[in-house]
């Protein structure tokens, strides 16, 4: 399994129903991977896969044709054999409201059959690591948004995986604490080498946490690719590789309107991507 690219996509196509019967496309023959030990965002506006792609990784979503494989696993037929590999970071904690942070954090541990004095411990170390020491018989009413997340990306780390999924994993919060949980989040990546996939709207979150940047167009597939760190060695600036992702962005909208997206978009929608504005 070491040999298998943790995350592969190929020519993946995925499509809905619209509510008058058409077809829309969410996603059009999609490919990209993810190499071991890699830090990866998909940035893109709403409409273009990002959601669709997550879900058929979790195995939720089945695509029309192509293939989705996580460790060279169809997740959609294989998810039991993933377990303990994937850790997830949701937009909300999605903690357990009748459990305790430790025991929340432990709940991925439970669910592998990881006996419960070694689960707590494990729990416990976690909870530290992320900075609540001491919050461990915590309830999650009790914790304030922030202090949530970390729980929620203590239990991620818990189950020891060597992937982890982070879905616009700072969006519920406010800008300053959402600032300092990504700096401890990157912390702990850096730390583990563990392979990342990051799903987000924000430009600077991208160009912060990952290596390379995927964006993405409408339907669903990628316009182009920035690799951060070698456009770094090539003397660029954080501001100007932030500035290749927004013209990287711009393309996917005017490829929007260009292509084929005005089968999938309403006048309306495609007046808003002309003027810059979120679709």
């Amino acid at each position: 399994m070491k040999d298998v690219a943790p995350i592969r996509f190929a020519d993946v196509s995925k499509t809905f129903r619209k509510q008058d019967g058409e077809p829309f496309f969410a996603c059009r023959e999609l490919s990209f991977s993810v190499v071991e030990g890699e830090v990866v965002a998909i940035v893109g506006e709403t409409g273009c896969g990002k959601s669709t792609s997550f879900n058929m990784l979790l195995g939720l979503q089945k695509p029309d044709s192509g293939e989705v494989r996580v460790f060279g696993k169809d997740p959609f037929v294989q998810s039991d054999s993933l377990l303990g590999l994937v850790g997830i970071i949701f937009q909300s904690d999605r903690l357990l409201p009748w459990r305790t942070a430790s025991e929340n954090v432990a709940f991925g541990l439970q669910i592998l059959n990881v006996e419960e004095e070694k689960r707590l411990e494990t729990a416990r170390i976690w909870l530290e690591r992320v900075g609540l020491g001491g919050f461990e018989d915590a309830y999650p009413h009790e914790l304030s948004g922030g202090m949530r997340q970390r729980v929620s990306i203590a239990r991620a780390f818990a189950i020891g995986p060597r992937l982890l999924y982070a879905d616009e994993a700072f969006t519920a919060l406010d800008e300053l604490t959402a600032a300092r949980v990504r700096k401890d989040l990157l912390g702990l990546i850096r730390e583990t080498g563990i392979t990342t996939l990051f799903i987000t709207h924000s430009v600077p979150e991208a160009v912060d946490i990952a290596q390379r940047i995927l964006i993405f167009g409408r339907p669903g597939r990628v316009i182009c690719e920035i690799d951060r760190d070698k456009e770094r060695e090539n003397g660029k600036s954080i501001a100007a590789i932030e500035t290749m992702v927004r013209d990287g962005l711009q393309t996917a909208r005017e490829a929007m309107i260009a292509e084929g997206t005005a089968e999938d978009m309403t006048a309306e929608d495609a007046q808003k991507i002309k003027a810059g504005g979120e679709s």
